[in-house]
């Protein structure tokens, strides 16, 4: 099993480590201290030995921080946590609405002029400790780098992952890594730049064409590397050697391996004007460069997010394997009676079912399986303390993916156990009406997510409701499942363009009753012209890449439009063309009822 069910942290566990943190704060002369989900890559997703939120509080959402100080300590979460950090963290932890509240505002309502506030450069961003800086102007109130405190009373900390690294071919690729470092090599120069320190390994695998697995479901390897603008983009990667044992030469001349330990002496050595970006870069990276550093977009960031056509082919076939392992599991799930499953179990059928696939390399993160009230906690992970039966009358929000070695998957389906009430029913049906929307949208070359996701929440906010997490994110080809700059998000500025894989995933909550999710993943495309479309305006419109029978129980069939209706139909015929020569005669005859015409 790729998932396990174990419990990785108990409630119990954070005063005492609360305690010896404080010690070791006053042992540094700190009045606070600040514990980021982040590792010194600056990723969402972080390796055992980095999980330091988690061992100190126990909560183990992909977003947050703890702000410790000597009387209170605040676990700072988003929307998607607020009802998950309740039962994870101590009565000693006080959960913080973040971004609603921000840390710099906290702090100063609570810190007296001269008091000091310890951090580690390398687990802030530029930007995260400048903005900081900022709300703290006028206190009184510094900010001190110094080592990890963490760390110093982390006795059992796992060691650093070493798991080799692969050549991810152009089969998968579609362009060599010469190609790419050779075109953001002129980036740089048509800027004005020397280099680029790239410090997110999605980047870096991303350009060098190569793939690890320090990361759990992720296939990154931790490394930092110096893009030059010379030398037809000659690069400098630092990571630990042998790691790289496996690929034999595909890094080629222009691609020197160098040691993590020889990082902070090359910063030392660079010339001229060196890009950083503020949102990824450590504080310890943008303070070794001092003046040199000018901010600038990660320049792997946007060609990564927008998919070569090999990238998409491969990606799409990825999820029509994906869909089969789906209507397996499905299939089998309907098959059996309420009351005798539990989510470990579904959890565990599914992987099987995936397993299947030779390509199969990872889970793309541990699949959400809640049932009933667990359904409303967005981002829930079953454990053996946790596990649930599956009830008739309740729903089950059922969000997972598969990393093939020829794309990422992410989907979620909301399923009904036995017979559904109708509240149930009627949400899920303003669900899916913007999950329809979305899919359905046409929109003018140039607009970002912020000015299209509230197509996907239309439904809901007729009816005096909305869920507090983006409508989508970007997801890699064979990387992170969640990707960036690209999003579906009020919060994005970064123009949708062709080749950008989003998810596109509205859902509802009910705390302590019930959930409802339904996720497709898309790829924005140019739209084809209309016999109407003003000649000069561009438009986009998207290419769906998931292929899944959505409950048909669940839809309050009346509450369609009659466009809403054939957007249902045309897309259950696609599944069942697509994906019924793929699965077995069982799964068949289910997907042939499961797809009818409504």
């Amino acid at each position: 099993m790729f998932q396990t069910f174990k419990v990785t942290a108990r409630p119990e566990q954070g005063p005492p480590r609360l305690a010896a943190l404080r010690q070791a704060m006053a042992d540094a002369a700190l009045d606070a201290y600040l514990v980021p989900r982040a590792d010194r890559h600056q990723g969402e997703y972080v390796a055992p030995c980095d999980e330091r939120l988690s061992w100190l509080t126990g909560f183990t959402g992909s977003a947050g921080f703890c702000a410790v100080l000597c009387e209170e300590a605040g676990v700072f979460i988003d929307g998607r946590y607020r009802t998950q950090v309740k039962t994870q963290v101590a009565d000693v932890f006080t959960p913080v609405p973040w971004p609603d509240i921000r840390l710099g505002d906290w702090l100063a309502a609570r810190l007296k002029p001269g008091m000091v506030i310890g951090f580690d450069p390398w687990l802030y961003t530029a930007g995260q400790i400048q903005d900081l800086e900022a709300s703290l102007d006028q206190t009184g109130v510094t900010l001190k780098p110094l080592d990890n405190l963490v760390d110093r009373i982390w006795a059992d900390r796992p060691p650093a992952p070493q798991a080799p690294v692969r050549a991810h071919p152009m089969s998968f690729a579609g362009e060599t890594h010469a190609s790419k470092r050779a075109r953001l090599a002129q980036e740089l120069k048509s800027a004005g730049q020397d280099a680029a320190v790239l410090t997110l390994p999605d980047s870096i695998m991303w350009l060098l064409n190569i793939r690890g697995s320090d990361i759990p479901r992720n296939p990154i390897a931790q490394c930092f590397a110096i893009l030059h603008a010379a030398e037809g983009g000659r690069v400098d990667l630092f990571i630990d050697l042998p790691k790289l044992e496996p690929l034999g030469d595909h890094l080629g001349e222009a691609v020197t391996a160098r040691p993590m330990t020889d990082f902070e002496a090359a910063l030392d050595a660079l010339d001229g004007t060196v890009r950083v970006e503020r949102s990824s870069v450590p504080q310890a990276v943008y303070t070794r460069l001092g003046a040199r550093a000018v901010f600038g977009e990660d320049p792997c960031a946007l060609p990564k997010a927008c998919k070569n056509p090999v990238e998409i082919a491969g990606t799409q076939e990825a999820h029509l394997r994906d869909a089969a392992a789906m209507v397996e599991l499905l299939a089998w799930l309907d098959a059996q009676a309420p009351g005798t499953l539990t989510e470990t179990q579904v959890v565990s059928q599914l992987e099987t079912c995936r397993r299947g696939d030779n390509a199969l390399r990872d889970i793309s993160f541990e699949t959400i399986a809640g049932t009933g009230p667990n359904g409303a906690i967005m981002h829930y992970r079953v454990t053996e303390e946790t596990d649930s039966k599956l009830e008739d009358g309740q729903l089950l929000v059922l969000d997972s993916g598969g990393q093939y070695l020829d794309g990422t998957t992410d989907i979620t389906r909301t399923v009904a156990i036995g017979d559904v009430g109708t509240p149930e029913r009627e949400a899920f049906t303003r669900v899916l009406q913007g999950m329809i929307a979305m899919s359905r949208l046409r929109w003018p070359a140039g607009l970002a997510g912020r000015d299209i996701e509230a197509i996907g929440r239309m439904p809901l906010w007729l009816a005096g409701q909305d869920f507090n997490h983006g409508l989508g994110h970007g997801v890699g080809a064979f990387l992170s499942v969640h990707e960036g700059p690209q999003r579906l998000s009020r919060a994005s500025h970064v123009a949708l363009q062709t080749g950008m894989i989003l998810s596109n995933e509205p859902g509802y909550y009910r705390e302590g009753a019930f959930g409802i999710r339904i996720e497709n993943l898309l790829v924005a495309q140019t739209a084809p012209a209309l016999p109407q479309s003003d000649p000069e305006r561009g438009m986009l419109d998207w290419l769906t890449l998931t292929y899944v029978p959505i409950d048909r129980r669940l839809i309050v069939i009346e509450a369609l439009t009659p466009a809403e209706r054939q957007w249902m139909d045309d897309y259950h015929a696609q599944v069942l063309d697509k994906v019924a020569h793929r699965v077995g005669k069982q799964a068949q005859a289910w997907l042939t009822a499961a797809t009818a015409p409504l």
